[in-house]
C-alpha cells in the first residue's frame, strides 16, 4: 500500500495509509497487470457486437481519518442495476469529447457535485459487462468541502468507504451463478452490511491491483 511519509497519521493506534492524488495518478499511468488466471469475471465483449459505450466517476475524496471512496445506491425501480452500488455514470452521448466529460457530467446529474470540484487522474482498464455496455473508468479526486445533491430519481443514496478496505485483494469474493441459461462469474466486496458486487466491485479490484502494481 502506498505510504506518503509526509502524512503519516495515527488513529485509533493504527497507522492510516494517507494516499496522494499523486501517487494515484503515477499508478494510473503505468500499464496495467495482466489479468490472473482466476479473473474469470473479466469479459471483453464479441467483435463486431454493438457495445453500448459508457463511463463512470471513481471519486476519491481524502478526509482526516484516510481517503474514502465515494459510492452510490441506485433507487430500486431503475431498470438497469436497480437497487445496486455503483459509481456515478452512464452513457456516452454524442455531444461527449471524451469519456472524462460523461464522467464529470453523470456525476453532477446523479450526485450534484460539479465538474470544478474534481481533479481528473486518469482511468482504469475498460471494463466490458454482458449486458453489452463497454465501461471507461475515469479516476477522480475532490477535496473537502463539497455539497452532495442526489436525483432522487436515480440515486437512493450517496455514501463513502475507506479506499484501505478496497486495497486489500483478499476483501474480494470470487462468486458464480445460473441465469436464463447462463453461466455467470462476478466479484463481491461486502461491506459494513452493504453488498458491492458486479461491474463496480470489478472496478474496486482492477483499482486495488493499479495501485499496488501487480
Amino acid at each position: 500500500m502506498l505510504i506518503d511519509p509526509e502524512m503519516d497519521a495515527k488513529t485509533d493506534q493504527k497507522t492510516v495509509a494517507l494516499i496522494t492524488p499523486e501517487q494515484v495518478r503515477a499508478a494510473l499511468l503505468r500499464p496495467p497487470p495482466p489479468p490472473e488466471s482466476e479473473d474469470l469475471h473479466m469479459i471483453a465483449l464479441r467483435e463486431g457486437m454493438a457495445a453500448t459505450e459508457a463511463a463512470v466517476l471513481v471519486p476519491l475524496v481524502r478526509r482526516a481519518h484516510g481517503v474514502q471512496v465515494l459510492l452510490t445506491q441506485r433507487t430500486e425501480h431503475l431498470r438497469d442495476h436497480g437497487g445496486q452500488i455503483s459509481f456515478p455514470g452512464g452513457r456516452v452521448e454524442p455531444e461527449d469529447p471524451d469519456r472524462e466529460t460523461t464522467a464529470l457530467r453523470e456525476m453532477t446529474e446523479e450526485v450534484g457535485i460539479g465538474a470544478d470540484r474534481v481533479t481528473l487522474l486518469g482511468r482504469l482498464p475498460r471494463y466490458d459487462i454482458p449486458s453489452g455496455f463497454r465501461i471507461t473508468p475515469v479516476v477522480g479526486w475532490l477535496e473537502p468541502p463539497f455539497d452532495v445533491q442526489p436525483d432522487a430519481f436515480e440515486v437512493a443514496e450517496v455514501f463513502e468507504a475507506p479506499l484501505e478496505y478496497f486495497l486489500e485483494a483478499a476483501h474480494y469474493q470470487r462468486r458464480q451463478y445460473h441465469f436464463r441459461g447462463r453461466h455467470r462469474h462476478y466479484l463481491a466486496i461486502p461491506y459494513e452490511g452493504r453488498y458491492i458486487w458486479g461491474a463496480t466491485a470489478g472496478m474496486l479490484y482492477s483499482l486495488c491491483r493499479v495501485i499496488h502494481g501487480r
